[in-house]
């Protein structure tokens, strides 16, 4: 079996003998009367009008038999056989370049005439041919049997080319999007569009990635959030709802749940208040579950959950010390850290803040939901209001499913002296090394204090739709970051 170099050196002496021709291997032009997936879908009417049509596509098969040739030629939209009959009507000439310089992968162009074969196969007999794009790399023979994660990832336009699962995979997350946008618009909520620099990250708990502004000479930030503090200011400048959708950087580790860089919807509404806020997710989620993917129900993860059903609400700290058996409000930290260390958990950082997730992360585990997580401790929801009867308390949820957090809301904290020592509380979290601890936004507690109204704030990431295709997040990026070969 000749190698991928003498294929490659084989296919750039196709190329030398095209351009030789005077025969241009990659024209800007192409025509084309009729898609591959039309022409199919048509068929039957077209061979009866009997017109001379332009097809385009990429040569996906070959089979060579004497004075004849049949190609399968796939433009995205689904395959379609072409006959080259030799002589007739594809010319002489025309036939024997096809025969020294086109490869199973290049783009062509044909015109013909359509017409079934008598194995009943619909094909397009060729008058007419053309390059469009010579391929100098042979397409993979084998690629539905490649196991190899990361070949696949980095060869994404290949997997794509060949397994139509994961093709299907991406016109289910692009209607998951369209969806989501859909149900919020017709809910009144404007689009709109907050910076992906930033001076100050907020939003979130997360190590950001840092940039330099040569112009303003200052580091920035990637954000870490789809605009949390940016959506605030537009409810205080008196916008009822607003949403965004985008791209956000966490310079954080890789897992099946965690990326770097992925997509997030964040919305704001003024005046709606928690309960209401419980309702209005649930309604958004069942929308996306029957609208994009036809059900409620779904199993993943080594989960099951419906979320037609009715959605427990667990109290955080009392389901932490039901399943780990310590209270993160009473017990002291060395209380703590004996627990984590004797459940195997591993966490980073000696601080409260830090040992309190952990062993929330740790109880998730348990849970397929679908429930709301609520009343999380002040200091794991430093943007949220407390409880009037409880002040270590916030009026936060999560969206537990199949054992992880898929969104998170809040009753946004409006109070600026509050919010003030809030930040004060997460800046001394910094200072002692804690690189995921929010960092203090004082433009934002000014605009607090210009004023802002009640505020219902709720976000989830495409981990929701990675779930709901069970799917580690990865696979569910169209081209995920990939360390180069090297």
């Amino acid at each position: 079996m000749a190698s991928i170099d003498e294929i490659r050196s084989a296919r750039l002496n196709k190329l030398n003998y095209l351009v030789e021709k005077g025969i241009d291997p990659y024209p800007s032009i192409s025509n084309r009367d009729i898609t591959c997936g039309e022409a199919s879908k048509r068929f039957d009417t077209l061979v009866k009008e009997g017109k001379s049509l332009y097809m385009v596509g990429r040569i996906m098969a070959l089979r060579a038999q004497g004075k004849i040739i049949f190609i399968d030629i796939d433009d995205g939209t689904g395959r379609f056989q072409a006959l080259l009959k030799k002589g007739e009507p594809l010319p002489l000439e025309t036939f024997e370049l096809f025969e020294k310089a086109f490869d199973i992968g290049d783009f062509v162009e044909v015109r013909g005439t359509l017409f079934l074969t008598k194995k009943e196969e619909k094909t397009i007999l060729v008058e007419k041919l053309r390059m469009l794009s010579k391929s100098l790399r042979p397409l993979p023979e084998k690629w539905h049997g490649l196991q190899d994660h990361e070949t696949r990832l980095r060869h994404r336009y290949l997997d794509l080319l060949f397994n139509p699962k994961e093709k299907e995979i991406f016109r289910l997350k692009e209607k998951f999007w369209d969806v989501t946008r859909n149900f919020l618009k017709k809910e009144n909520f404007a689009e709109v569009e907050t910076p992906s620099l930033e001076v100050t990250t907020g939003g979130a708990e997360a190590r950001p990635f840092r940039t330099h502004h040569i112009d303003l000479d200052i580091d920035l930030y990637l954000r870490i959030s789809v605009g949390e503090l940016w959506q605030k200011r537009l409810m205080s400048a008196g916008y009822e709802k607003t949403f965004e959708i985008g791209r956000v950087y966490r310079n954080e580790g890789s897992s099946p749940e965690h990326v770097q860089e992925f997509t997030n919807l964040e919305f704001y509404a003024s005046y709606m208040n928690f309960d209401e806020g419980k309702t209005f997710v649930q309604k958004l989620y069942r929308t996306i579950a029957q609208e994009v993917f036809g059900k409620t129900a779904f199993e993943t993860r080594g989960h099951k959950f419906d979320l037609s059903d009715e959605w427990q609400e667990l109290d955080y700290v009392s389901t932490i010390e039901k399943i780990a058996g310590v209270n993160v409000i009473t017990d002291n930290e060395k209380i703590l850290k004996s627990k984590l260390d004797e459940l195997g958990i591993e966490y980073v950082g000696d601080n409260r803040e830090r040992m309190t997730d952990s062993l929330w992360k740790y109880c998730r585990k348990t849970i397929s939901g679908p429930a709301f997580l609520i009343n999380h401790p002040k200091l794991v929801a430093p943007l949220s209001k407390v409880h009037s009867d409880n002040a270590e308390l916030t009026k936060t949820f999560q969206v537990i499913l199949a054992g992880s957090e898929l969104g998170r809301a809040h009753s946004e904290l409006n109070d600026p002296i509050d919010q003030a020592k809030r930040f004060e509380k997460q800046g001394e979290l910094i200072e002692r090394g804690d690189e995921e601890a929010m960092m203090p936004d004082a433009e934002f507690v000014e605009m607090l204090e210009y004023g802002m109204p009640p505020t219902f704030g709720f976000g989830f990431g495409e981990r929701l739709f990675a779930f709901m295709v069970d799917k580690p997040l990865r696979e569910v990026q169209i081209f995920p970051l990939m360390k180069p070969k090297g």
